[in-house]
């Protein structure tokens, strides 16, 4: 075996000089955009290191050893004892540094004054034990997470207005009332129990991606609960009604949607339900039965709102043409696929009232983002609120159609009945990311909180969370309606709505004041041409914002060599700060597109005034493509609408764009570690109390690593009167459960697929059930599925 020694030794002193050439070509390169220059100083350490292995000489080793100390050095100076940063800057060179202390490799370098094997590993193996000490260091305290406690339930709080006549057993909205608290006072499972929990039912709905579905196919459903019966739709919104006891089927419903490649999103988060009060009597004063007494209401990615009897599944005949409504009716762009109703409408006792998504970054002349409200009972327009229109509650005519690109509302809205007043998260005109186009009327309501009179749709305030957004910043999910107890035992009845920027705004939701100050900070400024910036940005003081501005230092990577290179691309790219415009040099987006906060949103427990969060944390970019024969201002025959991510058009504009996450040559995020997170906030204080990372790598990997790293997650957590939350979301496959006082992970169960969805939880036949959606996210990359699972206590 003399011939393998030999071999390994003359690798090893390839391997050593080609990393060496690598980080010196590579170090030079950074060193001449601004980086660190760290690598110009490794890089040739390491060729030395290689020559004198050559050479077949001791001092090799303590070449080497130099390298290991100095690299220590360097990354404790830039990340502290952070793990998970300091792991890609020394994981290649300790276990250089352990392979090169195997005899077979010492015995090799027997040339030079240093005569014995200890005078010649003895600094390397000081190296690696320094190495070692600082690495177990950095595990004892992670400087990414807060931990603290959540204050107990006090019975003087106030309680949720909305949830005081629904019974504790259901969940009969989105956000379990229309509050959009995602909060259940069932205390069944605790702490002390739930790990306990086991699978009960599960349910296949049979509706996977097909070959002519787009990427961003997901399941994204929270179900609800009425009574005895589970109401719920799959991504290609085919409606479903299961016993809550058991998971069995009651009846399903198919409303065939027509759709092709031209679909930018086939998702359905849920459906909404209306009950006629007792005796028929409307809201009008008039009584007389009705066709459907409890009615589904279904919103479809074709453009539709379907009625749907809750007992059978069947189309109510007397609500719009035989129990559905074309929402693209007074639109002037009716192309399928452009105009997409993929969140469950708000239901007052007068109104269902439905938004609806618009194709991304296509093109000037795409459909409105127009807000309705439709009789309850017949369908018939109530009302219209066109965000671009001067007049937005001009309704569509002979001689009007609803405004073309209007800011869009696609998210979950929340709903005061005492007050009257319907709260919608808007969205910016499409294109996104170049707005030199648009009218004061179309930035006056984007990436905007509205409060509408829900009977009237008027206006009765509305705050913006970010001015001429070129980021697609908006309010992505539904706010949460809190009854605030303040140290005078007074009220406020406040709003809390998180943004993708991780701001959390707080406002009275009677006139939209700040209760929490967000005050204007200047932004970035030098935009793209024929553009324009804003020169200051709110930042409400309740935040999750990552730190002011990222650093090379921010860079991560599995290896050194990956670390480098993203620092490379990082200093290749425009970054002034968080809202840094678009380029054509191509910019860095942090926050990302994606956000810090997304469509989940957050949970309440209005007894003990807290909430509970899952922050996610990856950067963009966002490049501005002009115009060419390859990049043309119109679409070419047989030119179809992308996602969301990649090449966009952007026709009618100067610039077409290329958008998307900021990763690394092996495809990970360039920036570093945790991209996300679980959070608990004392709303007394508005404080973080506490913040832990959230999910492993398990699944974003070739190989099952279970490292917690922290990793994104789409959907939100639920929260419970038993103080026990549970998210799914997290790019692992995964449900888990936590304490909410300290944030404590206390169960988790594997999922068949991806769980990018909100769970709930509710009681059937004496027993507490929690039941999420398994069906995977096309564009974020987890595996597909069609499970609904309920878990219970044996």
């Amino acid at each position: 075996m003399h011939w393998l020694g030999k071999a390994l030794f003359l690798l090893t002193i390839i391997c050593v000089a080609i990393l060496g050439l690598i980080l010196a070509a590579g170090g030079v390169w950074l060193l001449a955009i601004g980086g660190s220059p760290y690598y110009v100083v490794a890089g040739p350490l390491l060729l030395v290191s290689s020559f004198l292995m050559a050479r077949r000489s001791g001092w090799a080793l303590w070449m080497y050893a130099i390298l290991l100390l100095g690299t220590l050095v360097w990354a404790v100076w830039e990340v502290g004892f952070d793990f998970w940063a300091l792991v890609p800057r020394g994981d290649i060179f300790v276990l250089l540094g352990l392979w090169l202390l195997l005899p077979f490799m010492v015995r090799k370098l027997n040339a030079g004054s240093l005569s014995s094997n200890a005078a010649k590993t003895a600094p390397l193996v000081l190296a690696l034990l320094a190495s070692f000490g600082v690495l177990l260091a950095s595990l004892l305290k992670d400087p990414h997470e807060i931990a603290g406690v959540l204050p107990p339930t006090d019975p003087s709080n106030p309680q949720a207005a909305d949830s005081r006549e629904m019974p504790d057993a259901d969940w009969r909205s989105y956000g379990r009332t229309q509050f959009g608290n995602r909060f259940s006072p069932l205390a069944d499972i605790t702490p002390k129990n739930v790990a306990n929990l086991k699978v009960a039912w599960t349910f296949r709905t049979g509706d996977l991606k097909g070959p002519d579905d787009p990427s961003e196919t997901t399941d994204e459903v929270t179900p609800i609960k009425i009574n005895d019966t589970l109401f719920l739709c799959s991504p290609h919104q085919i409606a479903f009604a299961l016993n809550a006891a058991n998971g069995a089927l009651k009846w399903k419903f198919d409303p065939k949607i027509v759709f092709n490649r031209a679909f930018q999103h086939m998702t359905c988060r849920g459906v909404s339900y209306f009950e006629t009060p007792p005796g028929g009597v409307r809201p009008d004063g008039s009584a007389g039965s009705v066709d459907c007494p409890a009615r589904i209401f279904l919103p479809t990615n074709d453009g539709r709102l379907f009625a749907l009897d809750a007992s059978s599944g069947t189309p109510c005949q007397g609500f719009g043409n035989n129990g559905v409504i074309n929402l693209k009716e007074g639109m002037s762009v009716t192309t399928n696929g452009f105009y997409e109703a993929t969140s469950p409408p708000v239901v007052t006792s007068k109104a269902v009232i439905v938004a609806g998504a618009v194709i991304d970054n296509y093109s000037t002349k795409e459909p409105s983002g127009v807000i309705r409200a439709f009789d309850v009972y017949t369908g018939r327009l109530l009302w219209a609120f066109d965000p671009g229109n001067p007049d937005p509650n001009e309704p569509a005519s002979d001689t009007h159609q609803y405004v073309a690109n209007s800011p869009n509302s696609w998210t979950i809205s929340a709903y005061d009945a005492k007050l009257g007043l319907i709260y919608i998260p808007t969205g910016v005109q499409t294109p996104d990311s170049w707005g030199g186009n648009r009218t004061p009327d179309a930035e006056r309501y984007s990436s905007s909180l509205l409060a509408l009179h829900a009977d009237t749709g008027k206006l009765a305030w509305s705050y913006q969370t970010v001015h001429h957004d070129l980021w697609d910043l908006d309010l992505p999910a539904q706010p949460s309606l809190v009854d605030i107890k303040r140290p005078d035992g007074g009220v406020v009845p406040a709003i809390y709505a998180p943004a993708k920027t991780g701001d959390i705004f707080v406002l009275d939701r009677r006139d939209g004041k700040p209760i929490i100050p967000a005050p204007e900070l200047a932004a970035p400024q030098g935009p793209a041409p024929g553009d324009h910036t804003s020169p200051t940005q709110p930042a409400s003081e309740l935040t999750f914002r990552p730190k002011a501005k990222l650093t090379g230092a921010d860079m991560w990577g599995i290896s050194v060599v990956d670390q480098l290179a993203c620092r490379i691309i990082f200093h290749r790219l425009r970054y002034d700060g968080p809202f840094t415009p678009p380029s054509l040099q191509g910019s860095l987006v942090f926050p990302g597109s994606l956000g810090i906060f997304e469509w989940g949103g957050l949970a309440v427990d209005p007894t003990r005034q807290i909430a509970i969060a899952n922050p996610i944390s990856v950067a963009f970019v966002s490049r501005l493509i002009p115009r060419s024969e390859s990049n043309p201002d119109k679409p070419r025959p047989g030119d179809l609408p992308g996602s969301e991510i990649g090449i966009e058009p952007q026709f009618g504009v100067p610039f077409g764009l290329k958008l998307g996450p900021l990763l690394s040559p092996l495809g990970l995020p360039c920036n570093q570690p945790p991209w996300g997170f679980v959070a608990g906030i004392d709303l007394r204080t508005n404080k973080i109390a506490w913040k832990l990372r959230n999910g492993t790598v398990r699944d974003s990997t070739r190989f099952p690593l279970p490292f917690k790293l922290g990793v994104p997650a789409l959907g939100g957590p639920i929260v419970t009167g038993g103080g026990v939350a549970f998210m799914t979301g997290t790019m692992d496959a995964y449900i888990r459960a936590y304490d909410v006082s300290t944030g404590e992970k206390i169960w988790e169960d594997r999922l068949p697929a991806g769980g990018q969805s909100t769970p709930m939880t509710y009681k059937a036949n004496g027993k507490q059930f929690v039941v999420t959606a398994a069906g995977g996210h096309g564009s974020f990359g987890t595996k597909i599925g069609d499970y609904v699972i309920a878990y219970s206590l044996p």
